[in-house]
């Protein structure tokens, strides 16, 4: 009989991509890991993966397991959730659904007063959504919305994007440029800056280069870190250039740390929503959640 661990780390190499980021998920060693997919591929006969530099492709084989487990697993880490013993006995427990940035600046300083249990889920907003479309989580901050009649959209907040850079980088020729209407120009000093990226997807600076350019970059961000707070911290340590959410970055343009560069010929900014489950349980908690999201979080313009 296969073991239920083996396939839950099966499960998360197929995600996550890596065995590195496997074990970070799982909290577990690397060579654990390992040996979770090694016994199952001994098991099931067959290579799951392809061993590429510096991570895993699944194998024909890998997706038809993955296809067929991953819908059982998710309904068992949730059994699992619900029923696992608290350390208050009867105490609710909530998943939320954000971007990391988001929980940070909205969410974290508040934890230690919570008076139900809190599990957080990080990754994209349509995997977020379907979660909740599943019942695995229980409201989700997205700028996205999905068609599905069980979970409702309250618009609450917005985020403008800008084009962000280090206070030691010499704008002096970008005004200049930015003066004569030239996008050509300015298209030219761009890409002669450095830049900043985050790992996985950068959709940010892909959306508004589109909208102000027409295209997509062409170039790859010098720098690639691990969050949009990383490329704050970077800017404010040196110069350089990453296109972010202005809200994350207030206090530092107040300082003068970072500069508000651009905006843009044609501002980019997202809505901001709280999607919910239609009857879901624990309503008073979650409304706990939205108070507080509500109120630290910029507010919608036309509000």
């Amino acid at each position: 009989m296969i073991n239920l661990e083996w396939l839950r780390t099966f499960k998360t190499i197929y995600e996550k991509g890596s065995m590195t980021a496997a074990a970070n998920t799982l909290f577990i060693s690397q060579p654990g890991v390992s040996l979770h997919l090694s016994s199952l591929e001994d098991h099931v006969g067959h290579k799951l993966f392809e061993r590429m530099p510096r991570k895993l492709l699944p194998t024909e084989r890998g997706k038809l397991l993955y296809n067929a487990v991953v819908d059982p697993i998710n309904r068992l880490q949730e059994t699992e959730k619900n029923f696992q013993k608290s350390t208050r006995e009867d105490t609710p427990a909530l998943t939320i659904g954000m971007c990391f940035e988001t929980f940070q600046e909205t969410l974290e300083k508040h934890v230690p007063d919570l008076t139900f249990d809190l599990i957080l889920e990080f990754g994209h907003y349509p995997e977020l959504l379907q979660k909740m479309e599943k019942g695995i989580v229980d409201l989700v901050v997205t700028p996205q919305k999905v068609d599905a009649g069980n979970i409702s959209y309250r618009p609450f907040s917005q985020e403008n994007i800008i084009l962000a850079a280090g206070r030691d980088v010499d704008v002096a020729e970008f005004r200049a440029e930015q003066d004569k209407g030239d996008p050509d120009a300015l298209l030219h000093w761009l890409g002669r800056q450095k830049w900043y990226g985050i790992t996985g997807d950068n959709e940010h600076l892909r959306r508004f280069w589109q909208r102000n350019f027409g295209g997509y970059p062409t170039f790859r961000p010098n720098y690639i870190v691990p969050n949009i707070h990383s490329i704050i911290h970077s800017l404010t340590a040196g110069p350089g250039l990453g296109v972010i959410p202005d809200f994350l970055c207030l206090d530092q343009i107040r300082r003068g740390d970072i500069r508000k560069l651009w905006e843009g010929y044609k501002p980019l900014t997202n809505t901001l929503y709280i999607a919910r489950r239609k009857n879901a349980l624990f309503p008073k908690q979650l409304d706990h959640i939205e108070e507080l999201l509500t109120r630290e979080m910029p507010p919608l313009k036309n509000a």
